[in-house]
């Protein structure tokens, strides 16, 4: 492979950028790329899926290059990790200055070593480690390796404005390979990755990227057009957007969030989908009061640690510390127990979460439901990154009687 150092440097910006600055990878990657409009497309998927992966095995490699209990700060040590990345893949280095010290026998007798550690050898925290394996068992192992492999693209075709046939086929005009999905109707799953956000589909609103996981929620929640319904954690709005052609932009949509630029983007979203049943509203003080008993369908997509697409966003499992988990299990607890006032009575609800912990999920309903007697599980289900192929999501229906 012929290295141009302009894209490794690239490369060690990002991950001083995401390790000693602590901003999110996917806003670095965005950011970096936008940086240099001559970068064509090799060189642009160059730079983003080392950067990922690398950021993906980062204990690992911090391991083989012996730079494990060494503070990572100094340009030098990013130039070490990408070197032992690509010794890893197989690659035979360039011979820079920067790989000088760059030993190939010594960072695969390391690998070697590695494998003895599942926290090393599967790049995991320990506490992380730990806890997922007191709540999953024997499960934990291939979860685990299943969530260090690259996620798929997927797409959910907007079918208020085409089909899922007529947007493959117009993938295909334009060199695009997709493939379908067995049970998850609308989605389309690309052969190879592509930069998609650049075609006229999307620019028409013809589809949006969510995984598969995430494309059964709102179908689990059992709208149909007209109802009244309360996105209540609603985001950037992808699963409200869901929500909305599911009713075939008939009836009513109040997506809510804490954060205001949120909302916007759900408007800007939905404005390019042709959706006109969404209005926006700050969560504040009041809101939830105001909106008791009035949902025929409520969203409740709650905060969580993410642990179901760690896949996607591999930064996220170095982030992570055990105070936040045991302090959103609590914002969890409270979400549902507040928010299920807004659902009418023979309403229904879902509570959903992107993470594969029983303890964010099942036990948070379980829990919920011993304490409110008026509600009732009507089903439940889980999507698994070692059994599905799709992202970890929990997902819950459940009535207000």
């Amino acid at each position: 492979m012929k290295y141009h150092r302009v894209l490794v440097e690239a490369i060690v910006y990002a991950l001083q950028q995401i390790f000693i600055e602590g901003r999110q990878a996917d806003k670095v990657i965005e950011y970096v790329l936008k940086s240099n409009k001559k970068w064509g497309s090799r060189d642009r998927a160059f730079i983003a899926e080392n950067t990922y992966e690398i950021v993906r095995w980062w204990r690992l490699l911090k391991f083989v290059t012996q730079l494990s209990d060494t503070k990572i700060e100094e340009a030098a040590q990013f130039w070490h990790l990408f070197a032992a990345w690509r010794v890893l893949q197989g690659d035979k280095l360039p011979d820079w200055q920067e790989f000088s010290k760059v030993n190939a026998k010594h960072i695969s007798a390391r690998l070697e070593e590695a494998q003895q550690s599942r926290k090393i050898k599967e790049s995991i925290p320990d506490w992380l480690d730990t806890i997922g394996e007191q709540e999953l068992g024997e499960e934990w192992n291939a979860e685990l390796q299943a969530m260090n492999k690259q996620a798929p693209v997927v797409l959910r075709t907007n079918t208020l404005k085409t089909s899922q046939m007529d947007l493959r086929k117009k993938f295909h005009e334009i060199g695009i390979e997709t493939d379908t999905l067995p049970g998850v109707s609308d989605a389309l799953v690309l052969q190879k990755r592509a930069n998609v956000f650049s075609t006229e589909a999307f620019k028409n609103g013809l589809f949006e990227v969510q995984d598969a996981g995430s494309q059964l929620i709102a179908p689990f929640l059992e709208v149909q057009p007209g109802m009244r319904v309360i996105d209540a954690c609603a985001g950037a709005g992808g699963k409200t957007l869901h929500l909305a052609t599911l009713m075939e932009n008939k009836g009513r949509i109040i997506a809510m969030d804490v954060e205001e630029y949120k909302l916007q983007e759900l408007q800007r979203r939905a404005r390019r989908n042709g959706i006109g049943n969404v209005e926006t509203k700050l969560i504040e003080a009041k809101t939830i009061k105001r909106l008791k008993e009035s949902a025929d369908r409520l969203l409740l997509d709650v905060p969580c640690s993410g642990l179901g697409v760690l896949r996607r966003n591999p930064d996220a499992k170095w982030k992570l510390k055990p105070e936040f988990l045991d302090n959103i299990k609590k914002t969890q607890s409270e979400i549902i127990t507040n928010y299920s006032k807004m659902l009418k009575h023979g309403g229904r609800m879902v509570y959903a979460t992107c993470s594969i912990l029983p303890s964010e999920s099942e036990e948070q309903v379980q829990k919920f439901l011993s304490q409110n007697l008026e509600y009732q599980l009507i089903k439940e289900q889980r999507t698994s990154p070692a059994v599905d192929g799709f992202d970890g999501f929990y997902m819950a229906l459940i009535e207000r009687k």
